[in-house]
C-alpha cells in the first residue's frame, strides 16, 4: 500500500496555485514534484515558492512523468476532456476541476476512458467538504428533516469578473451556478427532475454585451418531490455570501455565511459585526484540504471518490437544461437535455 502521492499540478492560475499549496501545507500523504502551465514563468514562480523540483510549459511532461501518480488540471475548461483521456490513458488518477466540459457527449467520452483504465476520478465540488454544509448532507441523510420539501440556496460573489473572462467561461451558469446545482442534488439526495430559470443583468452591463447574466433565481424540482430554489448574484458589496437552508416534514436545518470571527458590538447607533469572508480562497480553505484528503485516501485505499464523473456530467446538465430555459424563457425538463 502507497503512503505517498506523487502529484503532478496542470495550470498554475488561481486555482491552481490554491490546490498547489493546499497539497504542500495541508496534505500529508501529497507531494507535489512538478508544476505545467502554457505560461512556464508562471510555473516557475509557483514551483519556486513551494520549492517543486519541476516547472514545465507542456503538460505531457507532467502525464508521462513515471513518477507521479496523480495530476490535478486546473487548465481552462476547453483542455479538460482531452486531458483527462490522456492522464488515464497513461495510468495517472485524476482530480479536475469543474466544468469537467461544456458539452455533454465529450463529457461522455472522457468518462468512459476513465472507467476502461482503472483509474480514480474526482471532480472539484469543494463546497460538499465545508464542515457546515457536509453537516447538512449528514443529517438529511439520517433523517433529521424527514423527507425533504423545500431547499433555498443562496450563493452571491462579492464582484463580478471582468467581461473578458465571461466570455470565455460558458456562463454564469457553467462558471459559478455549477457549485449550486451540485449542491442541490447533494443536500436533497435526489436528481433534478426540472429547470426554470428567471435571469437579469442588473451588475454590470459588459456582461450582458458578452452574452451572459449576472443575476438569476432557479426554480428546481426533484426527482423525489421536492422543490428548490436557488438565487444567484455577481455582486454582494458586503461580500461572499454563501447560506444554505432544507427544510422537510420533520424538521428544517441552515447555514450562514463564515466570519473572520464572532465578535458583536453593541452601542447607541445599533449592534455591530464583522463583514462575511470576503471571498472563497478564504471562504472554502478547510473544504479544500478536506476534498484533497479524500483523494488521496481514495488513491491509497483503492474507494471511490464522493464526488465522481457522474456528479460532473449531471451538474453540467443542469447548467445546460438552466441555459436553455434562460434563452427560451420556460421550464425545461432535465430529459430535454440528457
Amino acid at each position: 500500500m502507497k503512503k505517498k502521492i506523487n502529484f503532478g499540478v496542470i495550470g498554475a492560475g488561481r486555482i491552481g496555485k490554491v490546490h498547489t499549496a493546499t497539497l504542500v501545507q495541508n496534505v500529508a500523504p501529497a507531494e507535489v514534484i512538478a508544476v505545467a502551465d502554457v505560461n512556464l514563468e508562471s510555473a516557475r514562480e509557483l514551483a519556486q515558492q513551494f520549492e517543486i523540483e519541476m516547472a514545465v510549459e507542456n503538460y505531457r511532461e507532467i502525464i508521462e512523468h513515471p513518477d507521479i501518480d496523480a495530476v490535478i488540471i486546473c487548465s481552462p475548461t476547453e483542455t479538460h476532456v482531452q486531458y483527462i483521456i490522456e492522464a488515464a490513458q497513461a495510468g495517472k488518477h485524476i482530480f479536475c476541476e469543474k466544468p469537467l466540459d461544456m458539452e455533454l457527449k465529450k463529457i461522455k467520452q472522457a468518462l468512459d476512458v476513465v472507467e476502461k483504465a482503472g483509474v480514480k476520478l474526482m471532480v472539484g465540488f469543494n463546497r460538499r467538504f465545508d464542515p457546515n454544509f457536509h453537516r447538512i448532507h449528514e443529517m438529511v441523510a439520517a433523517g433529521k428533516i424527514g423527507e425533504p420539501h423545500i431547499l433555498k440556496i443562496t450563493s452571491r460573489d462579492p464582484a463580478p469578473p471582468p467581461a473578458k473572462y465571461v466570455a470565455g467561461s460558458g456562463g454564469m451558469f457553467l462558471d459559478m451556478t455549477m457549485h449550486d446545482f451540485d449542491m442541490a442534488r447533494h443536500i436533497v439526495g435526489s436528481e433534478v427532475s426540472e429547470v426554470y430559470a428567471r435571469t437579469a443583468v442588473l451588475v454590470d452591463p459588459e456582461i450582458g454585451k458578452a452574452g451572459d447574466i449576472d443575476t438569476a433565481i432557479i426554480n428546481l424540482s426533484f426527482e423525489n418531490g421536492a422543490l428548490g430554489v436557488i438565487d444567484n448574484s455577481r455582486k454582494a458589496v458586503y461580500g461572499y455570501d454563501q447560506r444554505l437552508e432544507i427544510f422537510g416534514s420533520a424538521g428544517m436545518v441552515n447555514v450562514d455565511n463564515n466570519y473572520p470571527d464572532n465578535h458583536r458590538y453593541y452601542n447607541a447607533d445599533g449592534v455591530h459585526k464583522n463583514l462575511p469572508l470576503n471571498f472563497f480562497m478564504d471562504r472554502y480553505l478547510e473544504a479544500y484540504a478536506n476534498e484533497m484528503n479524500e483523494f488521496c485516501n481514495c488513491i491509497i485505499h483503492d474507494l471511490e471518490p464522493s464526488v465522481n464523473g457522474k456528479d460532473g456530467y449531471m451538474a453540467v446538465a443542469i447548467a445546460l437544461a438552466a441555459n436553455k430555459s434562460r434563452l427560451e424563457n420556460r421550464p425545461v425538463k432535465m430529459s430535454e437535455v440528457l
